[in-house]
């Protein structure tokens, strides 16, 4: 009988110090509207982007704000698939809880922006957890 595999201690420490970041973000009652407009207003005027508008910023930065849920789910789980259905039932969560915080808006746009975000992020720790452990292997081409 092989002994149960533990997890990495940082990856729980990561998974925490994460969820208690993005619950300040998500919950708190502050409208993050000037932030994406100013962040769509330098696109437009630095880069000349006209066409970037503030909707994409803000489905850009929910995905980029689930990645590392995605990533430490996926190390913590052991499997790609859990993290993913996961951050998909706390996404809806979040959103439903948006619908009673003031100047918040929930929205399925956000939904999807945030489970893509996870899967990117499960994609990650897959291939970098696959890699490791096909390197050990003396099959493993290399």
């Amino acid at each position: 009988m092989s002994a149960p595999t533990r997890r990495p201690t940082w990856v729980i420490w990561g998974l925490g110090i994460y969820i208690a970041a993005v619950a300040a973000v998500v919950l708190s009652p502050v409208s993050y509207g000037a932030v994406v407009h100013a962040i769509g207003d330098w696109i437009r005027d630095v880069l000349g982007i006209a066409s970037f508008g503030s909707g994409w910023i803000e489905f850009a930065a929910n995905v980029l704000m689930f990645v590392p849920l995605g990533f430490l789910l996926t190390l913590l789980l052991r499997h790609h698939w859990y993290g993913v259905v996961l951050a998909l039932v706390l996404s809806a969560g979040v959103e439903l809880a948006q619908i009673v915080i003031p100047s918040r808006q929930p929205s399925l746009r956000d939904v999807v922006a945030n489970v893509l975000g996870a899967a990117v992020g499960a994609a990650l720790a897959w291939l970098i957890v696959l890699r490791r452990h096909t390197a050990g292997r003396p099959d493993a081409a290399g």
